[in-house]
């Protein structure tokens, strides 16, 4: 493990990528390609970034994948909502990665949105939604889907026509990175997340301090066994961290879905 942050021409023919990609590295390259030539120009990405997108961002968003494989392992609909998509981190990365999973990428901003549709058809991916919408609204449909259940936003949300047709149903695993601290991240998450499943969210050094913080406001929201969880990288590059929070299990039925 290192602490160096390896530029892209120092990754571009290590057997890093193939081994951390596998499959999916042609829609990898295509993403990198597309990120390199319009993400600072988009302000997807920041110009310190432009020459380090693999580690940065690529590799540290692959990092989150095993996690999402054993949530949704087992699963009847291997459903993963990201929640503030921005530039497709993790998102992109994951669903390109995991193509037996179903993945909505949440993301209020229209030009993002934008951008996200177009990185989907580059690499061809047939696995991804993106929806234009805030957490809250995307939380409003599903409260308007079960009206005798507790609200988990104010009556006063209103949800677009556009986030009402695409969220349905609570997803088996949610992920995001670099969205909110836990103290507002728990709230804007965990009613997306089916009983049983899980928040998976890739977050830096003060992981633990952040969990500490918001014990409360994630036992409201039915979070139970928060924790961090070291995330390996790659061979030879640092590892990141990853929060987990399981959502409390109505029922056996509910937990196994």
């Amino acid at each position: 493990m290192s602490d160096e942050i390896h530029t892209d021409e120092q990754l571009a023919d290590s057997p890093v990528l193939e081994a951390t990609f596998g499959d999916a590295l042609g829609a990898m390259k295509v993403f990198h390609g597309k990120l390199a030539q319009e993400g600072e120009p988009r302000g997807l990405i920041g110009p310190r970034d432009v020459d380090i997108l693999w580690e940065r961002h690529l590799l540290n968003s692959a990092a989150i994948v095993p996690f999402i494989r054993e949530a949704t392992e087992g699963k009847r609909f291997r459903t993963v909502a990201d929640i503030g998509s921005g530039g497709g981190f993790p998102g992109l990365v994951a669903a390109a990665m995991l193509p037996d999973c179903a993945f909505t990428l949440i993301e209020p901003m229209e030009r993002r949105c934008e951008w996200l549709a177009e990185c989907v058809e580059a690499m061809g991916l047939s696995n991804v939604i993106v929806v234009r919408g805030r957490a809250e609204e995307a939380i409003a449909a599903l409260d308007e889907r079960q009206p005798e259940a507790k609200r988990h936003v104010k009556a006063s949300v209103v949800v677009p026509e556009g986030v009402r047709d695409a969220i349905r149903h609570p997803f088996a695993a949610v992920t995001c990175r670099a969205v909110a601290p836990l103290m507002k991240l728990a709230g804007w998450t965990l009613p997306l997340v089916e009983p049983g499943g899980e928040l998976i969210a890739l977050k830096g050094r003060s992981a633990q301090t952040e969990i500490d913080k918001a014990r409360k406001v994630i036992a409201q929201y039915g979070g139970v066994r928060p924790r961090v969880v070291t995330a390996p990288v790659a061979d030879g590059l640092e590892d990141t961290r990853v929060v987990i929070i399981n959502k409390k299990a109505t029922s056996k039925k509910a937990a196994r879905r």
